[in-house]
């Protein structure tokens, strides 16, 4: 035996019993050492493979699961990202640089839309101090106006978005004045908005509530406070403010209005 291993038979043995059955003469010779050769090959072949072992597997890596919100808040790990947060986070630098890439182009209005939406299929807005003139709900008890410049931008972000308008009112005059007043601006005709997609609430709680049951893909809002809230919750945010605010999130930006964000490209 060589290692453990029975060795084959004889060559001797071998080679006579088969040299006999061939139809034609060999030389037995040359059959003997062949047969030998072959012989110790297959059994060295045999022992290397047992001496060698199975390889041994590199270790997996370990996946990790991120912690749920119920369970970990970002506010007890100072510097910590969720993955929530990386994900906006990579999101908003793609958008940055395709608003980069477009810069030195002259689009149409449609195509301007288009991109600075990022792919965005669902659209929730306030009403006041975006869309309308009034800025605060008791206006609208004696007057609705609708901003003349939003209509066109509001009709191409509705050819592209499932949009929702919202707004906290006083009262039910309140809401057929603001109904009226969009229908009157052309925002109900041809396809363009939806009557029932524009919503009511009577605090802004309750517009903080329409946006996350929503979960749209952009928002826009005049409120500082709604806009910190819903920060972690949406994927892009506008922040139509008349002065710059501080950036507080990589997925929020800011715009003294939404036609101008939306309808021109020197504003992220």
């Amino acid at each position: 035996a060589f290692l453990g291993f029975p060795l084959p038979p004889p060559p001797t043995l071998f080679s006579a019993r088969y040299a006999d059955r061939l139809p034609f003469d060999l030389d037995r010779q040359k059959l003997r050492s062949l047969t030998t050769l072959a012989a110790i090959s297959i059994t060295l072949l045999f022992a290397w493979k047992m001496l060698r072992g199975p390889q041994e597997q590199p270790p997996r890596p370990r996946r990790r699961i991120a912690p749920s919100s119920s369970n970990t808040s970002t506010r007890s790990r100072p510097g910590a990202l969720t993955t929530t947060d990386a994900c906006s986070s990579a999101d908003s630098r793609a958008h940055e640089a395709v608003n980069q890439l477009f810069q030195p182009v002259n689009l149409t209005l449609e195509q301007l839309v288009k991109h600075k939406l990022s792919g965005g299929r669902r659209f929730t807005c306030r009403l006041l101090g975006v869309i309308l003139e009034e800025t605060a709900p008791e206006e609208l008890q004696n007057h609705v106006t609708v901003k003349p410049s939003v209509v066109e931008v509001l009709l191409e972000i509705a050819k592209i978005c499932d949009v929702y308008l919202m707004e906290c009112v006083l009262d039910d005059e309140s809401e057929g004045k603001v109904l009226s007043a969009l229908s009157e601006a052309g925002l109900f005709a041809g396809g363009g908005l939806i009557k029932d997609k524009v919503l009511f609430c009577s605090t802004d709680n309750g517009r903080t509530s329409f946006v996350r049951q929503l979960e749209p893909d952009w928002h826009i809002d005049t409120s500082p406070e709604i806009v910190h809230q819903l920060a972690r919750f949406i994927k892009y945010q506008l922040h139509i403010s008349p002065q710059r605010p501080e950036r507080t999130a990589s997925n929020v930006f800011s715009a003294p209005s939404l036609e101008q964000y939306f309808g021109g490209l020197d504003q992220r």
